[in-house]
């Protein structure tokens, strides 16, 4: 029972902390690009936008699996 709870908790905790981190890193690359060139601005937001919405989808994935898990528990 103790590492199914455990799993349930590694499942939420390790790809909400990798997103976090990925679209940190995400962020600040597309913010240094724009600052290198102000006029591919709305392309790089418009793909960062993209990039951080699939990032969530998946941590909100695993979310989803974690409750599986836990109720079967």
């Amino acid at each position: 029972m103790t590492m199914g709870f455990l799993a349930v908790c590694l499942t939420v905790m390790v790809p909400a902390i990798v997103s976090a981190l990925s679209q940190g890193w995400a962020t600040v690359a597309a913010v240094h690009g724009m600052s290198r060139q102000p006029e591919a601005a709305n392309e790089i937001r418009t793909t960062l936008l993209v990039a951080l919405a699939f990032m969530e989808a998946l941590t909100l994935f695993c979310f989803v699996v974690a409750i599986l898990i836990w109720v079967k528990l």
